[in-house]
């Protein structure tokens, strides 16, 4: 990977691929890498764009973050995960990119970089994380079920959430592949839908949680046999080198700033070209009820297109990748 000082703080890693004049910048979410982008990358970059793709704050090769559970969580704003990737490009000397997409967690990140800095993220790509406004506080629905039931932010909001997952019982490797299993196409009982308020208890366990159970726990009673077509072994033992080398906590300081509440910005609508892209087996897309619409009626103002893709769930531009890969370039053609 290449690594350059962003001007905030970071040593950052990146992919760069590609040599047109056309950026396509791209954020990947928890628990990802720059790496989940790499079946993506080289289709964008035989098409003529220049595709970049970097570690963000917390995660893999990137340096300078604070590490560590009792940390300033400040840096971990939107405002701060934004100047960053805009410290990245303007480090590259890129004035402009004509599409940032974002996966996961690096969906709020590209929202709230196309909504306050349009005149550098000239298009949006949402995948898998939809950005708008719930009906309902969720932690609060999800606390008040019966049999009592924990939001996943909340879980990985806590003091041992990074030391249950670097040691979990069944070794980082099966727990991280039970992990992407578990929120994949694969798995049968992922038929995501619709679903108000008093039914958030038909999300699956990796959202709402079983009280008093981790994470590693929660993954372990839906072990595949076999490793996924999508996400071999030897693809897997990436995420692995990387997790048990810099731990989870960077990322799950992500979950700390929202659980916090240090972003005080306020949102406003999003006016540039909008898609947004999930998989058809999403259980993410429905999980706040609410979000989904408002970011179609309300949040976006120019939204381009929705797109479940059939054969996915979570991870859809590692587990589709080809038809990842043709959307976003439909989307720029």
């Amino acid at each position: 990977m290449n690594k350059v000082d962003n001007g905030n703080g970071l040593e950052m890693a990146y992919l760069d691929e590609g040599h047109g004049n056309d950026v396509i910048l791209l954020l990947h979410g928890f628990p990802e890498l720059a790496y989940s982008w790499r079946h993506v990358i080289p289709v964008l970059a035989q098409a003529g764009y220049r595709v970049i793709a970097p570690d963000q704050r917390g995660y893999g090769e990137t340096t300078g973050w604070p590490s560590g559970y009792d940390v300033n969580l400040e840096p971990y704003s939107f405002k701060n995960l934004v100047d960053d990737v805009l410290g990245l490009l303007n480090a590259l000397n890129v004035p402009s990119v004509a599409a940032v997409v974002g996966h996961d967690f690096g969906s709020p990140v590209a929202a709230w970089a196309a909504m306050t800095r349009p005149d550098v993220f000239q298009r949006l790509v949402l995948m898998s994380a939809p950005f708008g406004i719930p009906t309902t506080n969720v932690f609060n629905a999800v606390a008040s079920l019966l049999p009592p039931r924990v939001h996943y932010h909340r879980y990985y909001a806590s003091p041992t959430a990074d030391s249950d997952m670097r040691r979990a019982p069944q070794g980082l490797h099966d727990f991280l592949r039970g992990y992407f299993h578990y929120k994949s196409g694969d798995h049968a009982a992922n038929q995501a839908r619709h679903l108000a308020e008093h039914e958030l208890g038909l999300l699956p366990t990796y959202y709402v949680m079983e009280d008093g159970k981790t994470m590693p726990e929660t993954v372990a009673v839906e072990m595949p046999e076999e490793p996924s077509k999508w996400l071999t072994d030897a693809e897997l033992g990436i995420y692995c080198r990387e997790f048990e080398r810099t731990g989870f906590q960077g990322g799950l300081n992500w979950y700390r700033a929202r659980v916090k509440g240090v972003d005080t910005i306020q949102r406003i609508t999003i006016r540039v070209p909008t898609t947004f892209i999930a998989g058809k087996h999403d259980w993410g897309v429905f999980q706040a009820p609410g979000v989904f619409e408002s970011m179609q009626s309300t949040m976006c103002s120019d939204m381009r297109g929705v797109h479940l893709v059939d054969g996915a769930g979570h991870w859809v531009q590692q587990e589709q990748s080809e038809i990842t890969s043709r959307l976003l370039l439909n989307l720029l053609a």
